[in-house]
């Protein structure tokens, strides 16, 4: 699914498991995620105030249908602690293109009332392999944005490749444009390297920066993570 980056599409991508076992049922399956990252980074912006933070999920898939949660500890500096994001969408094929197609529910439960700070995304993505790299579009929009700002959008491109069997890197560049606030647009920037530890975990080290927002410098982002 698409949703915030370790940028939160890394985050997802890449989360780690709660210790369960995945399980079958009604011809789904279950897996879990669990994840420890230096600094939760989404579209650019820190969401801890550059502090370490804890997530997991949890997700059930069947064919090209899949449906999941996930949580992370979060620092506003209003008092909000906690994200949880709910999430479905489809996955077909289509040619040589992977879709993916959904809508996600972000939500803060402990955060002030006004104003509103849970808002809907609805994306569509689309990813293929040319000659051993790996691409990707994707584009999110939202009725109303965070914080009661009106609609916004987030366009995403992404490269990635194999550097051997336990090496990879990436790249991104993301585009937020806030349609009714007046908020000034502006690019973040992604590169990163992953790498598995003894087939248990994968360690992520992330470069991150923007462009056109005040107050963002670049960031250094690891994040241990583990899949079930």
């Amino acid at each position: 699914m698409m949703g915030k980056t370790l940028s939160k599409a890394m985050m997802l991508a890449m989360a780690t498991g709660i210790m369960a076992t995945p399980a079958a049922i009604a011809e789904g399956e279950f897996s879990a995620n669990v994840a420890f990252t230096t600094d939760y980074v989404y579209r650019g912006v820190t969401q801890t105030d550059g502090a370490p933070t804890v997530s997991g999920g949890l997700d059930w898939a069947s064919d090209d249908f899949y449906v999941g949660g996930w949580m992370s500890g979060v620092d506003f500096g209003d008092g909000t602690s906690t994200e949880v994001d709910i999430y479905a969408g489809f996955t077909p094929t289509v040619g040589m293109f992977d879709l993916d197609l959904g809508a996600i529910y972000y939500i803060y439960p402990d955060a002030p009332d006004d104003p509103e700070q849970n808002f809907v995304e609805v994306y569509a993505g689309a990813s293929t392999t040319v000659s051993g790299i790996d691409l990707g579009a994707s584009y999110a929009y939202s009725p109303e944005f965070y914080g009661e700002t009106g609609s916004a959008g987030y366009t995403n491109f992404t490269a990635g490749t194999a550097l051997g069997e336990n090496f990879g890197i990436d790249a991104s560049v993301g585009f937020s444009d806030f349609y009714d606030s007046g908020n000034d647009s502006y690019t973040d920037y992604s590169v990163g390297v992953t790498t598995s530890v003894q087939e248990y975990f994968d360690l992520d080290f992330r470069a991150i920066a923007t462009s056109g927002l005040d107050g963002n410098d670049e960031k250094f982002v690891v994040t241990l993570s583990r899949s079930l």
